[in-house]
Formats: structure tokens, sequence, C-alpha cells
């Protein structure tokens, strides 16, 4: 085990994702939501491929006792994608990434629910305290004006993400009694990159060379970000690797600076600060309820967006 290099990689996993956020907000301008998909998956293939290649892991991501389990995982990753995609398109990038941290806090609540999990006092009030994060982060997106500039709407995509990404983060627990993580992550791109495909009928826009190229990054940075993380999870334990996810609200705070000209809200900053401290109190109480391995494998195969 070597920690320090454990979370530098999830560090740099984290740069790569809101990289990619940043890029994917700029390409909503110009492109519909199911392109954006078709490349955020296509090009997110080509380094996992040689990573699995590398890693000689390619037979095992191909193999597969459950294609119905990777299908369903597939859909409500999509789904999240869909719902993401709109939420970066109708906020300043900070206050979507903030949002979607209500994820690991609404997993707690589906293991509950339909896993059966148990889930002592610690962990909901963790969870009822980040919950009042989420609201106070909506706050700003509650009046007419906010409505009026679609941002109330953008605010509703954010949370229908995050709850995708807490659905899609069960049926990876469920897939992980049979399935490996390589398997995971490879069925998730193949089958959302011909979900996005699909939508070429519903018109998409002919890129030009140089927005090409932007579009490919967006896969290229999704790759690289999945990689990263993975290896981050080889070289440290989960419970120390994971609270540095919340190091992307650093990165999205600088990108929406410099790139898009803007400053999280006051109340944004708030939420998020108890959505984080919330975020990571659960991990700590998975720690000591010896979860760590199950959170490796989660971490490593959730990202859809």
């Amino acid at each position: 085990m070597k920690p320090a290099l454990g979370v530098s990689l999830k560090i740099l996993s984290a740069l790569a994702f809101t990289l990619m956020a940043a890029t994917i907000k700029l390409a909503s301008e110009h492109f519909p939501t199911g392109q954006l998909i078709f490349f955020r998956s296509a090009f997110a293939l080509v380094p996992l491929v040689v990573w699995l290649a590398l890693t000689d892991t390619v037979v095992n991501a191909v193999r597969t006792h459950n294609l119905k389990g990777h299908l369903l995982r597939s859909i409500i990753g999509s789904t999240g994608m869909v719902l993401g995609f709109s939420a970066l398109a109708n906020l300043p990038l900070t206050e979507a990434v903030a949002i979607g941290y209500a994820a690991p806090l609404l997993v707690v609540v589906l293991a509950a629910l339909l896993l059966r999990e148990t889930v002592r006092a610690y962990r909901w009030s963790a969870v009822a305290v980040g919950l009042v994060g989420v609201l106070i982060m909506l706050s700003p997106r509650l009046g007419s004006e906010a409505l009026t500039e679609g941002a109330s709407l953008g605010a509703l995509f954010g949370i229908g993400a995050a709850f995708c990404t807490a659905g899609a983060t069960i049926q990876v627990r469920r897939l992980t009694a049979t399935e490996r993580t390589g398997a995971i992550v490879f069925y998730f791109s193949a089958v959302t990159t011909l979900i996005g495909l699909s939508t070429v009928f519903f018109g998409w826009v002919t890129p030009t060379l140089p927005q090409l190229a932007v579009l490919v990054a967006i896969g290229i940075l999704g790759g690289i970000g999945q990689i990263l993380l993975t290896e981050s999870y080889r070289w440290a334990d989960a419970s120390l690797v994971a609270p540095f996810e919340y190091t992307t609200m650093i990165w999205a705070t600088l990108l929406g600076w410099f790139v898009f000209g803007q400053w999280p809200e006051q109340a944004v900053i708030a939420g998020a600060v108890l959505v984080t401290a919330s975020g990571i109190f659960v991990i700590y109480r998975e720690r000591k309820l010896g979860l760590e391995r199950r959170k490796e494998v989660e971490m490593s195969s959730q990202r859809p967006g």
C-alpha cells in the first residue's frame, strides 16, 4: 500500500472529471445531449480498453453472468447522464458539481429501502444534515427570477442526476455479487455508447474540427478519470481515498471563475460544506462498519457522467 500515491491519483481523477464536466458545459451550448453522451462514452472506451489490455483484464471485462443487470445499470446511468448534462447547461459549474454531492447520501436511503441494509442513527443523522445542505444550495433557485432564467429547472435536473447516480450505485452493489469491476465499467461504457448513438435520428450537429477535438476530449477525460479513480483504490484504503472526491469543489470553483466568470453564491458554499461534511461522516461510519472493500468496487465503477 502507498497511501500518498493513492490520494494523489484520487485528486487527479477528481481534476479529470471536473475538466470533463467543464468541457461538457461548454459543448452543451452547441450540441444535443444525446450526441454528448455518445462522445462521452465512446471515446472513454479508448483509454479504458488500453488500460484493461495492459493489466491483462480484457477477458474479464467482457465476461459476464448478468447481462440484464448491466443493461439496467446502463439505463439508469445514461438517464443520469442526460439529467447531469442538462444541469451543467443550466447551472454554474460549481453549483452543478455541489448538488451532485447528494448522491452518496441518497445511496444510504436507497440501500435501506431496496437492499434492506441496516442504517443506524448516526448515518441517518448525517443524511438528514446533508439533505438540509442540499436545500440550502437550492434556495437561490426557488425564486421567480431564477425560474425565468431556467436555473430552477437546472437544479431539478441536478437532483434527478444525483438520484440516478445513487440508483446506479445500488445496482452496482448487486452486480458485484457475480461481476468483476472491469466488466461493470466496460459494459456501462459500451451500452451508453449505443444509447447515445441511437439519438442520431433526432438530429445531431456536424462539428467543426476544433469542436470535434472538444467532443473527443470529453470521452478521453472521462476514461482517464476512471482509470485514475480505479488505480487510486489499488494503492490506498477506500476510507482514506474516498473523501478526496470532494476536491472536485476546488477544481470546479477555479474553473468556474477562470473559464465561465462565475463565483458560487454564499448559499451554495454553505450548503456544499454541510453536504461534504455529511458525506465524509458517512464514509467514516462505513469504515467503522467494515465496508471498505465494497466502497472500493462501487467508487471504481459508478461514474455515469
